[in-house]
This record gives C-alpha cells, sequence and structure tokens, in this order.
C-alpha cells in the first residue's frame, strides 16, 4: 500500500489537548492513529481514548511503537524500562487513509541523550497541527514552538487553539506568527460520543481543508 497523507500533533506543552484534538480529526477525516510513544498510564492510554471518542468514524488504530511504564518523559521512562529509543526505531505505518499521529508532550520533550520530538516529527515527515491552550506563558510557549518549527523547515498545517476564548491572546499570535488559526475546540461539557460528534458537526468543514491544503 501507498503512504497517505497525514498530520502530526503536537502542543505547545502536555495537557494542552492534543488527544481531543487527534481524536476529533480522526473523527471528522475517518483517519487512522498512531500515537508511537505512550509513557505511562498504559491501562488508559491516548490510544484507547481516541479509539473511543472517535467511534465508528476511525479508520484503523496503529498499535504503538514504545509503551514504557512510567509517567514521565520518554527519556526517563525509557531508561526505567531498559530501553534505548532512536529515531530509526520509527516508520510511519502503510496505509491509504489520512494519518493523524500524535505526540508526547511538547516539541523539546527528550527521547534519549540527543533526540527530542521535534526531531521525531522531522524524521516521519508529516507536517504538523500545533495545539495551544490558554494560561499564563501560554503565548511565549506558542511563539517558541512554531519558531522552532520554522528553523527546522517543518510545515505548519493547522494552528488549533482549545478551550475558551481569549481574544488578547490569541489575536497577538496570530498577528506575529501570521498563522489564521485551523478553528477554536472548545470547552467540551463531557468527553463522549454525543459531545465529539456535535464538535465535528461544528469543525468539520475546518478539518476536512487539510485534506486539499497538504
Amino acid at each position: 500500500m501507498k503512504q497517505g497523507k497525514g498530520v502530526f500533533v503536537t502542543g505547545i506543552g502536555t495537557e494542552v489537548g492534543k488527544t481531543v484534538t487527534a481524536a476529533l480529526l480522526v473523527r471528522a477525516l475517518r483517519a487512522d492513529y498512531w500515537k508511537p510513544i505512550q509513557s505511562g498510564d498504559l491501562d488508559d492510554t491516548d490510544t484507547m481514548k481516541v479509539e473511543a471518542w472517535a467511534g465508528e468514524a476511525a479508520g484503523q488504530i496503529h498499535t504503538e511503537r514504545y509503551r514504557l511504564n512510567l509517567p514521565m518523559s520518554p527519556h526517563a521512562s525509557a531508561a526505567d524500562d531498559g530501553v534505548a529509543i532512536g529515531l530509526n526505531d520509527f516508520e510511519l505505518p502503510q496505509t491509504d487513509n489520512f494519518l493523524v499521529v500524535e505526540g508526547a508532550g511538547g516539541l523539546q520533550v527528550p527521547l534519549n541523550d540527543k533526540d527530542c520530538i521535534i526531531d521525531l516529527i522531522s524524521h516521519l515527515g508529516l507536517p504538523v497541527v500545533l495545539v495551544s491552550r490558554h494560561y499564563l506563558g501560554s503565548i511565549n510557549h506558542t511563539l517558541l514552538s512554531v519558531e522552532a518549527l520554522r528553523h527546522r523547515n517543518i510545515p505548519i498545517a493547522g494552528l488549533i487553539f482549545n478551550g475558551d476564548p481569549h481574544p488578547s491572546t490569541e489575536s497577538i499570535i496570530e498577528k506575529m506568527t501570521g498563522i489564521q488559526p485551523l478553528f477554536r475546540l472548545g470547552e467540551m461539557q463531557a468527553l463522549n460520543d454525543e459531545c465529539f460528534e456535535r464538535q465535528v458537526q461544528r469543525v468539520g468543514t475546518h478539518c476536512k481543508a487539510l485534506l486539499s491544503d497538504l
């Protein structure tokens, strides 16, 4: 099979909404999903969450390359498991479907003594969907993330604001990066099938714009 189009979902930090965003993209695009590294929470992984939240609309859910036991940075969790992570350990799953790949934490999360998530993104060769969420310091983290991606010549397929609107934050990020956000993923009352379907109805056309833009 040939490799279809895809995106790598990363965030400006941890707990900003990468998994919810990935599930929404998978559901809206009927895409495949792959989480290369799961670090900790092996009984409730991001892969399990995406499979549940995307529902029957999901394509193939691919198995993680690494399932590490401790909820720590991959380099530390891998060391504790006696595992050495290398970039050459990763290869995109072969599929004709659109593929949504989800990272771990932010761009500079270490995989080993020399490589970080941003190096994995370069290695896989996918454009990035960057998830930003408002908190004190989020402007700085968003601008630094955009700068780091551009420095590596990694295409940014879309910027997504997650959470309640914060106009002053969003407007300065738009002005300083020149990136028009793909959409805002508003706060969801519950992470269930009904709420995800409402989000797909609301922003599904914006998600599908990725298919034509890539």
